[in-house]
């Protein structure tokens, strides 16, 4: 897109930047009596719209509502696929499950929206023709497959496709120019191999099934990550204080979620200058990242008073907002 086309379309980023969720909302909504008050507050907001009233209808309101948006502005919607390839291989994981355990009618287990549909990854399962998914996912889709119904092993099943998944991410994100996309696709896939050596050290996972789980990564060296992590936590924080993930150690030692919440808040902080550059996709793709960042805090707040979850821990699961 020519920069002419860039600022047209960043002029109307900018306007809708302005109906985003600020911190003054959010404790607004957090000090609301209960989920019903929340559900009003939301509505008054401009979310969803009358008579949808179930937390996930609303959410799913809102993202087909910024998708539709961001489709209006750029020719190729697909220059965001980054952000969708996640969904594409959770509903890689559930149809390969429903097939397998013969409840291929449960379409409630899929993640909404991808860069391909549910539907058809389910059909592509069911008469194993491969050739129905992106390339990316043919072989992982097939060796999976063939692993849960050889040996029944599940979680070697999600291994080899959540893996699949963050290979898929960063070999997305090597071709992208734009650095928001890119630095999503890679603390993506940082805090995902994270996440994976923390939980393999807690269960005694050894050093082959870490470096089989592990996928390729700028900011980490994995041969070092599975090292240490075979070696003991506290090792693993060690290496960590030397990596761009230094000063989430502290939430990490926390807890998981903790730590969950700072990469989501560092991914925030990074994005925010993009509020400044009008000639670029960069405030496009940050104002995805942004409407992510919101739906999912408005998730956390939502559930939590469902679930009559205290404040003070629903509080220690919200991000920072954007604006």
């Amino acid at each position: 897109m020519a920069e002419k086309y860039y600022a047209y379309a960043v002029a109307r980023i900018r306007s809708k930047e302005m109906q985003l969720l600020d911190t003054q909302f959010i404790n607004q909504l957090m000090a609301a009596p209960g989920y019903n008050e929340c559900i009003k507050m939301l509505l008054d907001k401009g979310w969803g719209k009358e008579g949808i009233t179930e937390l996930e209808q609303i959410l799913k309101y809102e993202q087909d509502k910024t998708w539709a948006f961001i489709s209006e502005l750029v020719e190729n919607v697909s220059e965001f696929d980054v952000m969708l390839i996640p969904n594409d291989y959770h509903n890689l994981k559930a149809a390969i499950k429903m097939v397998y355990s013969g409840l291929d009618k449960e379409k409630s287990l899929f993640t909404h929206r991808g860069t391909i549909s549910a539907e058809t990854i389910l059909k592509a399962i069911k008469k194993q023709d491969y050739s129905l998914l992106p390339e990316h996912m043919r072989f992982s889709a097939s060796e999976a497959y063939k692993v849960l119904t050889e040996t029944g092993d599940g979680q070697l099943c999600d291994l080899i496709i959540d893996k699949a998944a963050l290979e898929a991410l960063y070999s997305a994100g090597k071709k992208k120019t734009d650095d928001v996309l890119k630095l999503f696709c890679e603390m993506k896939i940082g805090s995902s191999n994270i996440k994976i050596a923390v939980r393999a050290q807690r269960t005694g996972k050894s050093m082959e099934w870490i470096k089989r789980a592990l996928a390729p990564c700028d900011t980490l060296d994995i041969e070092r990550l599975s090292q240490a992590a075979v070696l003991g936590f506290e090792e693993l924080c060690e290496y960590l204080g030397h990596t761009e993930y230094a000063e989430g150690v502290d939430d990490l030692k926390h807890s998981l979620s903790h730590f969950e919440r700072w990469c989501d808040n560092k991914l925030i902080h990074a994005i925010q200058p993009q509020k400044y550059n009008p000639f670029s996709i960069g405030p496009i793709a940050a104002y995805l990242l942004a409407r992510q960042n919101e739906i999912k805090t408005v998730r956390i707040i939502l559930l939590g008073k469902l679930n009559g979850i205290s404040d003070q821990v629903i509080r220690e699961r919200l991000r920072i907002m954007y604006v």
